[in-house]
């Protein structure tokens, strides 16, 4: 298997990505609070037994997708407004599409789908200057993206 970096495709000035190529959308909106994104998905994978000691194949199962966002607290206050209650469980399903915009020009989407948090707290402490919340995801499912 080819390692990532050497694809092929030459390095423009020998930049990689960086956060700072990285943009995410909630519902569309860019969110300029984040100071993080966690997301992947893990699958069930097992070998199958015949004849002999070994494996004669092997099976896959279900897909399990998870996330991740840090967010500054005044951004968890705009999304919180959005809901009817006033709880970011009660947001309805929404998309965060994560796109990764090098210097080399080649753009890549992920899309995480149908997205529902499932915390909601804070935590505070004497000296804090400010409130990092992470907020847990239940994703669907995730779209990974391939170079445009």
């Amino acid at each position: 298997m080819a390692s990532a970096i050497n694809n092929g495709i030459p390095l423009v000035n020998g930049m990689l990505c960086s956060w700072a190529d990285v943009v995410v959308l909630i519902g569309g909106v860019p969110v300029t609070g984040i100071i993080g994104v966690e997301y992947g998905d893990s699958q069930e994978v097992v070998n199958k037994y015949g004849a002999g000691r070994y494996p004669v194949g092997r099976a896959k199962g279900r897909i399990t997708p998870s996330g991740k966002l840090i967010l500054y607290q005044e951004e968890v206050q705009a999304l919180s407004a959005q809901s009817p209650t006033g709880r970011l469980q009660d947001l309805p399903p929404f998309d965060i599409i994560v796109q990764y915009i090098p210097d080399s020009g080649i753009l890549v989407t992920d899309k995480v789908r149908n997205c529902h948090f499932s915390d909601n707290a804070r935590k505070w402490k004497e000296g804090d200057t400010g409130q990092e919340v992470e907020l847990p995801l239940v994703p669907s499912h995730i779209e990974w993206g391939k170079a445009a």
